[in-house]
């Protein structure tokens, strides 16, 4: 029995390699929710590494992608320092408390 191969129309694997190089998915994930062979998504990422060394408006693409990577995991620790200086509650009583001596 022959493997049948399937197309992917282009929007659909930049959307894929978006969602691992910019939104920090992992293979895996991306592998399980849509279906995908084990070496597809990582070949999607090679060419456009690949693209992105010969084509300047893909390098800055790139770059895009990893700044918004780095910005999302500092935004998530951030969260994660806050929720344990914060823990829940005692923001609305803090607020609560210096709301008071201003009015």
């Amino acid at each position: 029995m022959a493997k049948v191969h399937k197309v992917y129309e282009p929007e659909f694997k930049e959307m894929i390699v978006r969602l691992v190089l910019d939104e920090g998915r992992t293979i895996k994930s991306v592998n399980k929710e849509y279906n995908l062979g084990e070496g597809t998504v990582r070949s999607w990422i090679k060419r456009f590494e690949e693209e992105c060394a010969s084509n300047p408006e893909k390098q800055d693409q790139k770059e895009l992608y990893e700044e918004n990577r780095l910005l999302r995991n500092q935004l998530a620790e951030a969260k994660k320092e806050n929720e344990f200086l914060i823990p829940q509650g005692h923001l609305e009583k803090a607020t609560a408390f210096f709301a008071k001596d201003i009015v």
